[in-house]
């Protein structure tokens, strides 16, 4: 009797900490301690400062800096509640602002779910879906190219080259993996990967698999005909800020389970740009290359915010951060702040200063 109910208790164990997308419950989730806006209602739960014990004298200090530099939303989540949010006097909440690159982190989420759905593996050549010849590079070099190195910004091809993904501008600099750079064009044609992967188009795989489930909104434009960039709201990008606090879910359906695609994500993906991951730009690394330079540099990516943050940075500041340890979701949307940024800037810093004064 004793050997049954070990048995049973074991079948048990392994059911709790299986993962599948039908809302069941996940280990790895933060689901009971975060609130989750509902998918179809404008309503979000707010909490205030004075609840949080936040240092409200900070408050005024952090809207004038948003102010200053030429902000259009700002929202702070505190445990999934909106703590912050400010807008600017020709902005608000229903306005749609362009994520810029920090949209490349809703592509990384999206090729995530696209292979634990079966649908691509991270180390297939990418001619498997872009066919041979997707570059101008000699057959042999091509085929280094992986899903992977498109992720990592590892795939040796000319960034000089910056948004074109026709193959006279994908030129050859360095084999596949050993040499890091900036380069929106092979990360451009990620979407075209999921597309041919899952024989949809990318906008409306992307739409069925993450937008939907979470209730945001947005679309997909282009202005040159290349770069693909999103738009949505402030709100929309905290949903998704939110999603990736709770570790791929939202409240409790399991939107991305693989926990290995997860880590690997927001975590150093290369040896290269430690603190680079899949699309994520990270803090708390030992150093970092910065967009458009090959100079490594030492010290983490932001140095005033906390260490395990990790973040969507698109130019122009479009800054979208996740503090796993404060629970923590903040967007910054708006015009450029004076420093001219693919990514990191020197705002990163000077805001963080202002949320450490509010929050401490």
């Amino acid at each position: 009797m004793k050997t049954i109910k070990i048995t049973f208790s074991l079948f048990f164990v392994l059911l709790y900490f299986s993962c599948s997308k039908n809302g069941e419950t996940n280990p790895d989730s933060n689901s009971k301690s975060l609130y989750f806006p509902p998918n179809t209602s404008t309503i979000w739960e707010t909490v205030s400062m004075e609840e949080l014990e936040w240092n409200t004298s900070a408050e005024q200090d952090l809207y004038e800096f948003l102010s200053e530099n030429d902000s259009k939303a700002f929202i702070v989540l505190k445990d999934g509640k909106i703590a912050v949010e400010w807008y600017a006097a020709d902005h608000g909440a229903d306005l749609p602002w362009y994520w810029a690159s920090a949209g490349k982190t809703l592509t990384s989420f999206t090729t995530g779910i696209a292979m634990e759905e079966g649908f691509l593996s991270l180390s297939d050549k990418s001619s498997e879906y872009l066919g041979t010849g997707w570059t101008s590079l000699a057959i042999e070099k091509e085929d280094l190219i992986t899903v992977w190195h498109q992720l990592t910004m590892t795939s040796g091809m000319d960034d000089t080259q910056g948004d074109c993904k026709t193959p006279n501008c994908l030129t050859y600099v360095a084999d596949a993996g050993t040499r890091w750079s900036y380069h929106n064009a092979p990360y451009t044609l990620i979407q075209d990967v999921i597309a041919n992967a899952t024989s949809m188009d990318f906008n409306s795989y992307f739409t069925s698999a993450l937008k939907d489930k979470i209730g945001m909104t947005g679309q997909w434009l282009s202005s040159n005909g290349q770069n693909n960039v999103y738009w949505s709201t402030a709100r929309s990008m905290a949903r998704f800020g939110l999603l990736n606090l709770n570790k791929g879910i939202w409240n409790e359906e399991v939107i991305l389970g693989d926990t290995n695609y997860l880590e690997g994500m927001k975590n150093t993906s290369q040896n290269l740009n430690k603190s680079y991951g899949y699309l994520w730009w990270l803090n708390g690394k030992e150093s970092k290359i910065l967009p458009t330079l090959q100079t490594v540099f030492q010290g983490d990516l932001i140095s005033e915010a906390p260490e395990d943050l990790y973040a969507g940075l698109g130019k122009n500041d479009q800054k979208l951060y996740i503090v796993p340890s404060q629970n923590i979701v903040v967007v910054r949307m708006g015009e450029a702040t004076g420093e001219p940024t693919l990514g990191p800037s020197s705002f990163d810093n000077e805001l963080w200063i202002r949320i450490n004064n509010l929050i401490k």
